[in-house]
């Protein structure tokens, strides 16, 4: 799992990363999560140690930038990862109630669904943000990687078009798996293209620092599914396309993330910036999703 919140204000973009003040069942009337291929696949090593889980997270306001317009935010995030045999389907729900100095409330709202194959050759995924229960963004495809990781990004949504992933892309839960393997090993620091859907953009650079990597399992987990587990805080941060040219040479992130990744994938104690304000992220539920495989 990969947590990026999807919000674009103008990207809570995307893990993510964030969602409903419900738990997360299903996602809501008419979304529908891309569809697996029936054919059989080789899976990419360190797949077998992802966990297949919900989680719901409470999404609270830790501090506004000097100026900012913005009094007062709170939402929820739900994230579900589904093992589909040969990938996995993740889905994801934020919602947002911000409030500004002058008394407005916007309320936004995100779902995100991908199916992501286990050989790391194909990702489908659909994006819809909505502002004021308007629709205000909506991005549906799919994405094909070879060997090198370079590929074709095909839209369906906004509009029909094509656009290319250089070399070293990473997909969503690749990025999880390659970010936590790293930390393993104890490297402190991955650099990699992302593509996630969660833009009509295409690949953005990623830059994943480690923090640290504590091997040793927690004494008495707060839930039975981090038991057993090592883990590690990171913090990652996304790169747009400066001027609408290759992701490389962007001078800040869009968006940056800090958390604690679990070794079977799952995270908590997220810290959200989004330039105008930051959200701490509590995970407030979390239960495994059996296999049906």
């Amino acid at each position: 799992m990969r947590l990026r919140p999807v919000l674009r204000l103008a990207p809570l973009g995307a893990l993510a990363l964030l969602a409903a003040p419900c738990l997360l069942v299903a996602l809501p009337a008419g979304a529908q999560a891309p569809k697996p291929p029936a054919a059989a696949t080789a899976h990419l090593p360190g797949v077998q140690d992802m966990a297949a889980h919900r989680a719901a997270y409470r999404l609270t306001l830790e501090k506004t930038r000097e100026n900012s317009d913005v009094a007062g935010v709170q939402g929820a995030m739900l994230f579900e990862v589904l093992d589909a045999c040969d990938g996995w389907t993740t889905r994801q729900r934020l919602n947002l109630r911000i409030l500004n100095r002058d008394g407005q409330q916007i309320d936004t709202a995100s779902d995100y669904s991908t199916y992501e194959s286990k050989d790391g050759h194909t990702l489908r995924f659909s994006m819809t943000q909505s502002s004021g229960g308007a629709v205000s963004q909506r991005v549906v495809g799919e994405a094909t990687r070879e060997a090198d990781g370079s590929g074709t990004i095909r839209y369906e949504q906004p509009q029909a078009s094509e656009a290319r992933m250089p070399p070293g892309t990473l997909f969503p839960m690749m990025h999880t798996i390659k970010a936590i393997d790293t930390a393993v090993e104890g490297r402190r620091m991955m650099l990699a293209p992302l593509m996630d859907g969660t833009s009509e953009d295409g690949s953005q650079d990623s830059t994943t620092f480690i923090l640290n990597w504590d091997g040793k399992p927690q004494e008495k987990p707060r839930f039975p599914l981090l038991a057993n587990q090592g883990s590690g805080r990171m913090r990652i941060a996304f790169f747009g396309k400066p001027d609408g040219k290759d992701a490389g040479g962007a001078a800040s992130p869009d968006y940056e993330v800090g958390l604690r990744y679990y070794a079977n994938g799952v995270a908590d104690d997220m810290k959200m910036d989004f330039g105008e304000f930051t959200l701490n992220g509590a995970l407030e539920k979390l239960d495994p999703v059996p296999s049906r495989c």
